[in-house]
């Protein structure tokens, strides 16, 4: 791991209008300082001098799974139109049930083949999800289809959305047990 100074120096700084200081590893290993526009340069040196055990671990957690992945053969276009058209099977189902249990309607919805997300929700209610979940168990396909209804109640990561969405997920772990 490069030392404390070469970790600054090339940190990425992302000003907004958050009001802490969070950092995140980057995909490639590099420091993210997420803070708020009127932090000094100063604040975010010494928070990051103070977070260098967790940057660290976090670093070496993110190099190593580059390594894992880099051993891994990736899906051919084959494997990802199975994926597709096995989840357009399933996912919907899977949709409907949880939708009637938490009483939300939904529009469309679409699968994808995305990097980043296993799923979102539209404030018109379409519904988007991975394809890639079809690699995932039952519960965590479930739980993400849970997550995005629970966006229609709230459009929001906020206290009400994870309230409803640890409650029905707790729900969704007896429903389990009981099938």
């Amino acid at each position: 791991m490069a030392d404390i100074n070469s970790i600054i120096t090339n940190a990425e700084i992302i000003r907004s209008r958050r009001k802490t200081v969070a950092l995140q590893i980057a995909e490639d290993g590099h420091l993210i300082v997420r803070a708020p526009m009127r932090c000094s340069s100063k604040d975010i040196i010494a928070f990051i001098e103070k977070s260098e055990k967790w940057i660290q671990t976090h670093t070496d957690k993110v190099l190593q799974h580059n390594r894992e992945l880099e051993q891994l053969e990736p899906f051919s276009e084959q494997d990802i139109h199975d994926m597709a058209q096995k989840a357009l099977e399933v996912i919907p189902e899977r949709v409907k049930f949880y939708a009637e249990k938490l009483g939300v309607t939904y529009g469309r919805i679409t699968i994808r083949n995305q990097r980043t997300k296993w799923g979102s929700c539209t404030s018109k209610g379409n519904l988007n999800f991975n394809c890639l979940l079809m690699t995932t168990s039952p519960e965590v396909l479930d739980s993400v289809v849970v997550h995005e209804l629970c966006h229609r109640l709230h459009m929001n990561h906020r206290l009400h959305f994870n309230r409803l969405c640890n409650k029905q997920k707790h729900l969704l772990i007896f429903i389990l047990r009981v099938v």
